[in-house]
């Protein structure tokens, strides 16, 4: 008979029934065990079974619902396995699904990678403009002007562009690139002039001089970056600008190799051609080998492995071999201590492996640098730190030394003994790396000469807006290596205070300035030189300490003396890929905004004047720190904040580069060829 409730099945000696109670709470299985809910009598026999909820002794609150009991089934407990049996089968589940996920990745490449070929004829009748093809001539030397391209009616977003501003870009560097990517493919008609179709991550390029990177995982197709920007590009090389006419002469070699002239006209100039390496008055530089492109780094790997095999021949002899063996980096800045790292980390972890080990003990790695440390621009808690690696590691620093001359076997150079007495010193080689700073291009050459105002021999001089000086106002700009930023604040300021005192009707000379006045002044020299804001934090400071007479305010002369001073405190920028890059965006943001104000300039007729100071501020350029490889172990210099280490500084070394790679395509280049070294090592191939 079934009482309220679940009963419970067979006799307590069943032993299916003891296992299944060996499961239940204590309180439940033994009667002895007293609970606050449960009385004493609940679970008394199999066959008299009284319910908790059929209890007239407990409150109705404290009452244990009905589904807290569960009857017992008579089917026994499944067999459980042991643990090497659960082990193998875990595996087995797991290996069978990474499989099955692995096959449909694999089949989807496949059905990715036939859906990218094509057999039907995709191509229609494109109309082009006569003027594209017949173009009219002009200009001083009565050239073609291209004042229509070819491609100016591939498609209607091109097609609406070809009325708009002619902005024409020179060069396909950091700061080229930069710019590209900032600008809206609506608001110009964009054409990029650059003798290479192809950006080249310079950074890593020493990596490559020696097979750690393969030399495509550093570059990415020009085209690809302007097509996004619905823009233009021609492969020719800018020889001149003619400011007058705005008409920029470019060069092109034809299929018949004759070189080839035309125009192309432009509303704005963008130049960032670069540089190239100064030779700082060296004879014999065409011995040396230098790191600037990607063919650069070919002929170096071809070179480097070119003296291996010849040091392994049975007729070279071991004076031969030691020149042969000798390689020497003339320059101590990041691209030749990188490069050297690069170099000693081949000979050391590939050399051998596949070559004679008599080679090791026999190779010798030279850097020579000019002033008292290597990476002198670092922290020198830093350069110290490079230097002890390269003593670890067996690489000659030779510092306070001036190469004199470079010959086909030898080099010649200076250096200053302990008594400061300079002494000159021969050093055998069969390599030599020239990377000691850099010059201008023949184009910059052209362009300073044309204009008075370019008296600066390495840069073309901008202003704090970047456009060239002495060029029409807003018509050309230069960005990068090619350019640097004049710093002239004093002279600004007199012009301004003079200015001021006219029209105050006031003697400049006799002028005074109180602290309200200085704090006005400060605040315009910020405006418009953003690099000389942390000169100017204490101005209640500056003003007293060159307030020699105390009298509360600061004359003229003081004054002067004081914008000098700021002056001389304002560094160049330095010519690196970051400081590029954030040129060419600010340029691209710049160029937005000027696009946007365009139409109320117009209606307003505003077609004169500093359009650039009234649209968008002057450049400020943020220094993000430094970084490089020292064979092994890297360094870090952020902003006063100094690192150094090992293998876990070299993996963020690489993340730092991995992350400003242009493009996945590139991410998963560098990932591979990491990959690969690791695993097969350095490609020791000559070609």
């Amino acid at each position: 008979m079934r009482v309220g409730g679940p009963r419970l099945l067979g006799p307590p000696s069943n032993p299916f029934f003891q296992s299944t109670l060996r499961q239940w709470p204590r309180f439940l299985r033994n009667p002895s065990c007293h609970h606050p809910y449960l009385s004493r009598n609940t679970y008394r026999t199999p066959q008299s079974v009284t319910p908790v909820w059929k209890s007239s002794s407990l409150p109705s609150s404290d009452l244990v619902k009905p589904r807290f009991l569960r009857p017992i089934s008579t089917k026994p407990l499944p067999h459980r396995h042991g643990p090497l049996f659960r082990f193998f089968y875990r595996s087995l589940v797991y290996t069978g699904g990474f499989v099955l996920v692995f096959g449909v990745l694999v089949v989807g490449f496949f059905v990715y990678d036939a859906s990218t070929y094509r057999e039907d004829l995709s191509y229609t009748d494109i109309p082009v403009a006569t003027e594209a093809l017949y173009p009219r001539k002009g200009g001083p030397k009565n050239l073609p002007i291209a004042d229509t391209l070819v491609s100016d009616d591939d498609c209607p977003e091109n097609t609406r562009s070809k009325h708009k501003p002619k902005l024409v870009v020179l060069g396909s560097g950091w700061g080229s690139v930069a710019l590209l990517k900032q600008l809206n493919p609506e608001d110009y008609h964009i054409t990029v002039v650059s003798p290479v179709n192809y950006f080249l991550f310079t950074p890593m390029l020493p990596s490559a001089t020696v097979g750690t990177l393969e030399l495509r995982s550093l570059v990415e197709p020009i085209r690809r970056i302007v097509q996004r920007v619905k823009g233009h590009f021609l492969r020719a090389e800018a020889v001149n600008v003619v400011l007058s006419e705005r008409l920029l002469e470019v060069a092109q070699v034809d299929p018949t190799g004759e070189q080839r002239h035309f125009y192309l006209p432009y509303d704005k100039l963008v130049i960032g051609v670069g540089s190239t390496t100064n030779a700082h008055g060296v004879k014999g530089l065409e011995n040396c080998h230098f790191l600037k492109t990607i063919e650069d780094a070919r002929q170096i790997r071809n070179k480097v492995l070119q003296n291996l095999e010849h040091a392994c021949l049975p007729t070279t002899t071991d004076e031969e071999r030691r020149r042969l063996l000798s390689f020497v980096v003339s320059g101590g800045g990041p691209t030749g201590v990188e490069f050297a790292a690069e170099l000693f980390d081949l000979l050391n972890e590939d050399l051998g492996r596949s070559f004679p080990k008599i080679l090791r003990n026999e190779i010798s790695v030279h850097v020579i640098q000019s002033r008292g440390h290597i990476l002198n621009t670092y922290d020198e808690a830093l350069s110290r730190y490079a230097e002890e690696r390269f003593a670890h590691d067996q690489v000659e620093v030779l510092t306070n030394s001036r190469v004199k001359e470079v010959q086909p076997d030898k080099i010649l150079f200076t250096q200053k003994d302990e008594s400061g007495k300079t002494v000159t010193k021969e050093l055998p080689m069969g390599f030599c790396l020239w990377s000691t700073g850099v010059a201008q291009t023949d184009l910059c050459k052209r362009i300073a000469d044309a204009l008075d105002v370019q008296t600066n021999r390495h840069a073309l001089e901008t202003d704090t807006h970047l456009r060239l000086n002495g060029a029409p106002l807003g018509s050309v700009y230069a960005i990068g290596d090619c350019s640097t930023v004049q710093n002239n604040v004093a002279d600004h300021l007199v012009t301004f205070l003079r200015t001021l005192a006219v029209e105050k009707g006031k003697d400049p000379e006799k002028m005074t300035i109180t602290f309200a006045e200085w704090r006005k002044i400060a605040q315009r020299v910020k405006q418009r030189f953003p690099q000389a804001s942390d000169h100017l934090r204490r101005l209640d400071k500056l003003f007293e300490q060159y307030d020699k007479d105390k009298s509360g305010t600061l004359d003229f002369g003081e004054m002067h003396e004081l914008l000098i001073q700021i002056d001389s405190k304002l560094t160049s920028l330095p010519a690196t890929a970051q400081r590029a890059a954030q040129q060419g965006e600010y340029l691209g943001k710049k160029f937005n905004k000027l696009a946007r104000a365009a139409p109320g300039m117009a209606a307003n007729e505003m077609s004169y004047g500093d359009l650039d100071d009234a649209v968008y501020k002057a450049f400020e350029y943020r220094h993000l720190g430094s970084l490089a490889y020292i064979g092994n172990s890297a360094v870090f210099d952020f902003n006063g904040l100094s690192f150094s280490g090992g293998l876990l500084a070299v993996y963020l070394w690489r993340s730092v580069y991995f992350a400003q790679s242009v493009s996945f395509r590139t991410r998963v280049l560098l990932a591979m060829d990491w990959s690969k070294r690791a695993m097969f090592g350095r490609d020791l191939m000559h070609y």
